[in-house]
């Protein structure tokens, strides 16, 4: 497939190169990436599932401003500057001049991007008037999570280049809510054109954004192309084109990584690091990342609402086991939900521990003496929380049968796994969450949240008023020690509660060839090819 696709991106060469330059030109007209999963949708408002996010976000679309992953403090980026009134319920964004929308085979824009966009993109989430907004059912899956559909009372147009965000109350993550991959600014021109020719259904498909790259084509379970943005207006784009080659199997990406029909992979496991690590021309690049795996419960479903039995199943597992089988010592068991890089890190003192005959109590206590039996539904792609879902069932599934409990594990393919999960299908499931801010918050909301609940993003469907009054709390503050405390009081409720068990923080790997550079991984959000090049 590599050769196919280098002829389909190579120029036809005559005669000798003998310039450097040449040489530089004929490598960058493309780089094959290996991905683990089609994408869910074009669109990053509409779906939170990272593998999809890693694909689209950073290179079709540009947001108002970014986190930068050194200092953490916010940059400019669709807007130059912004001003928060004294009250905090105020935010006035300053837009860039001169940025335009990609040109594409079925889009040609007529105008440079402006305040429109801005309110077209946002109000999306919130407005019912907005054409948009029940496309797609109105899911905003990551905003509704978080309660910015809630926040916003309304975005005011002050000029061509300027906009107000006028919120119901102050929140002290609003920005960094506003920095994530998925608050992305779309083209209300091409919006409006699809809604003329009522075509709606194909703006969250066929992608239009100001990024480095331009939408080409897209085949299911094959790949997804993008062409170079001549017009980018941060830099100079180096490659012609982008592929995604999409190859599920993690044994078959190191292969083809090795093979060289693959320029880049994504998360390679632990245990093809010592692979990859003999090889001169392989580059493996290793990140700390603010992430958590974790095992949710479906806490709405029988046994599972019980909470002893939800303490019977967590003391049954042998986690020293999976941290050496599945994490490879590339992983630090969890202390509370967050990552000890977190400022509101708070290591939980009662986190349960393996002890498989407190396990048999308390389901003796639970009613379920003779066991019962259940699923683990196992992720099919490796991430950077848990790298092999499928092993770590496998041992859980030995360790439960030891205390009577009968484990079925399930797999799907990945989109199908996660809409299923988000119908509360399952009886328990092995997922995780990759940050998108260091705010705290960001584990929280998304996860936890009885909005998140509702959204179908709470793979435990549990919602707890108490604990969505001390996220409130948090958000309604800026005083990071009074933030803190609350952070510390959600942290310990979620170890006595048991909503989800969690497990293990990941490093996060990628490998790529030797001759490509520019590709550089950060402590959180999606991955960024804007400045990959080969040597």
């Amino acid at each position: 497939m590599h050769k196919l696709l280098l002829a389909l991106l190579s120029l036809s060469l005559v005669g000798c190169i003998d310039s450097k330059e040449e040489i530089l030109e004929e490598k960058n007209q493309g780089l094959v990436y290996c991905a683990e999963a089609n994408p869910v949708s074009f669109n990053p408002q509409v779906t939170t599932t990272g593998s999809t996010i890693d694909i689209i976000a950073n290179q079709l679309y540009d947001r108002l401003i970014s986190i930068d992953p050194v200092t953490a403090e916010f940059k400019s980026e669709l807007a130059t500057d912004w001003k928060i009134s004294k009250d905090g319920k105020s935010v006035t964004f300053t837009l860039r001049k001169g940025v335009k929308f990609h040109t594409t085979a079925y889009f040609t824009p007529t105008r440079e991007f402006n305040a429109d966009d801005v309110i077209f993109t946002f109000s999306r989430l919130f407005d019912v008037y907005n054409p948009y907004h029940f496309v797609g059912d109105a899911n905003y899956p990551y905003f509704q999570s978080v309660g910015i559909d809630q926040l916003i009372r309304k975005i005011v147009r002050v000029s061509d280049h300027q906009v107000r965000f006028e919120l119901f109350n102050a929140e002290s993550s609003f920005l960094a809510n506003m920095a994530t991959d998925f608050a992305v600014v779309l083209s209300k021109e091409y919006a409006m054109a699809l809604k003329a020719n009522n075509q709606e259904n194909l703006f969250d498909q066929y992608p239009v954004g100001t990024g480095p790259y331009i939408y080409k084509e897209y085949r299911r379970d094959h790949l997804v192309r993008f062409y170079k943005n001549a017009d980018y207006w941060k830099h100079e784009v180096a490659l012609e084109q982008l592929v995604y080659d999409i190859t599920p199997n993690g044994t078959t990406r190191i292969a083809k990584i090795l093979t060289k029909e693959c320029d880049v992979t994504a998360h390679p496991s632990s245990a093809q690091l010592s692979i990859l690590a003999q090889r001169d021309d392989i580059n493996v690049e290793r990140e700390t990342n603010l992430n958590i795996g974790y095992w949710a419960f479906n806490s709405e479903r029988p046994p599972f609402d019980n909470l002893k039995v939800r303490q019977a199943l967590v003391h049954a597992i042998d986690i020293e086991k999976i941290m050496q089988a599945v994490y490879y010592g590339n992983g630090l068991r969890a202390r509370s939900i967050l990552p000890p890089t977190s400022w509101a890190f708070e290591p939980q003192k009662n986190m349960p521990i393996f002890d498989p005959q407190l396990a048999k109590k308390l389901l003796t206590e639970a009613g379920y003496e003779k066991g019962f039996d259940m699923s683990i539904w196992a992720m099919p792609v490796s991430r950077i929380y848990n790298p092999n879902a499928r092993k770590m069932a496998e041992l859980m599934q030995s360790d439960l049968r030891k205390i009577g409990v009968n484990v079925n594990i399930v797999e799907y393919e990945w989109n199908t796994f996660i809409q299923r999960i988000g119908e509360h299908r399952h009886d328990s499931v092995l997922l995780g969450w990759a940050a998108d801010t260091p705010d705290p918050d960001n584990f929280f909301s998304p996860l936890l949240s009885c909005t998140a609940t509702f959204s179908g993003k709470n793979p435990a469907n549990w919602c707890n008023p108490e604990f969505d009054l001390l996220l409130t709390k948090a958000l309604d503050t800026t005083d990071l020690n009074l933030r803190k405390q609350y952070y510390d009081a959600a942290q310990s409720m979620i170890i006595e509660q048991l909503p989800l068990y969690p497990i293990a923080h990941g490093m996060r790997f990628q490998a790529s060839s030797a001759d490509v550079e520019g590709i550089t991984l950060g402590p959180f959000g999606a991955i960024s090819l804007a400045n990959a090049r080969k040597k």
